[in-house]
């Protein structure tokens, strides 16, 4: 898993504006490297169709794609992945299903989902490497009968996600991964939720590996502080920029010297 892309994740929004193809494609030109297809309640045709759509795109950037919830169409288009919500399929069942070359990411509110789902597997092995945090390493077929990376929120209130779990905040992060550490839990993390811009020089201080957006960014230029605002931006150019400013604000914090991209005036 390449956790350089990992480090924002775009998870596809539907708005007056945009359709869930326009957003992956802001979020693209705007330089992130995972997209999230994310369709609720979508009929199988249209989904499968707008997924090898946004794939393509995304083989075109060099991203990572990721289907959100169906184990079957990832597996049936060679999708690079897929995230499974907490009433999905179980982790080691979609495991089976595809095999050890799929990402698979789950959908976590606290420490105990953690628990539960590393648990899974038996005779759970804490192994050290150079990491703060501890791999775990099974003797099973597919090692990874543990999700590769956590969703974990969320942040705050958000329009995006219907049937919300408690809200986290900075300090639910930061519980959370104290108790990671504590028991030598080394899988990736990222935060989703209600995340602005201006909220990640302290998610990233806390230690989440990862940053997930989606309507802050469609809403880029409208004032809009939260995910709580209503209304699509300006114009494509401000979210396309706007995500560039997120991956700017994300490396900035992580001391890793980049140069912004050029964004035209569109």
């Amino acid at each position: 898993m390449n956790l350089e892309h990992f480090r924002l994740q775009f998870i596809t929004h539907y708005t007056e504006k945009y359709s869930y193809i326009d957003s992956a494609r802001i979020a693209l030109e705007g330089g992130c490297r995972w997209i999230q297809l994310r369709m609720k309640d979508a009929d199988e045709s249209l989904l499968e169709e707008t997924a090898l759509i946004v794939q393509n795109m995304c083989k075109e950037y060099g991203a990572t794609f990721i289907i959100d919830d169906n184990v079957h169409l990832c597996k049936k288009i060679k999708a690079d992945g897929v995230h499974l919500g907490k009433n999905d399929m179980p982790v080691d069942e979609a495991r089976n299903i595809l095999g050890s070359d799929f990402i698979i990411g789950a959908t976590v509110n606290t420490f105990e989902d953690i628990l539960l789902l590393c648990q899974r597997t038996t005779d759970f092995v804490p192994v050290p490497n150079s990491h703060t945090r501890t791999r775990s390493q099974h003797p099973h077929p597919f090692p990874n009968l543990v999700p590769n990376y956590f969703g974990c929120g969320p942040f705050r209130f958000t329009s995006t996600k219907k049937n919300l779990a408690p809200i986290l905040g900075i300090e639910g992060y930061k519980n959370i991964i104290n108790k990671m550490k504590e028991n030598n839990i080394n899988i990736p993390l990222v935060a989703i939720g209600g995340i602005t811009k201006d909220d990640i020089p302290e998610l990233i201080n806390v230690g989440v590996d990862g940053i997930a957006m989606s309507g802050s960014i469609l809403r880029a230029g409208t004032g809009a502080g939260t995910e709580t605002g209503t209304g699509a931006g300006t114009g494509t150019g401000d979210a396309v920029r706007e995500v560039n400013n997120v991956l700017f604000t994300i490396d900035n914090c992580r001391d890793v010297s980049i140069t912004p991209i050029k964004i035209n005036n569109m």
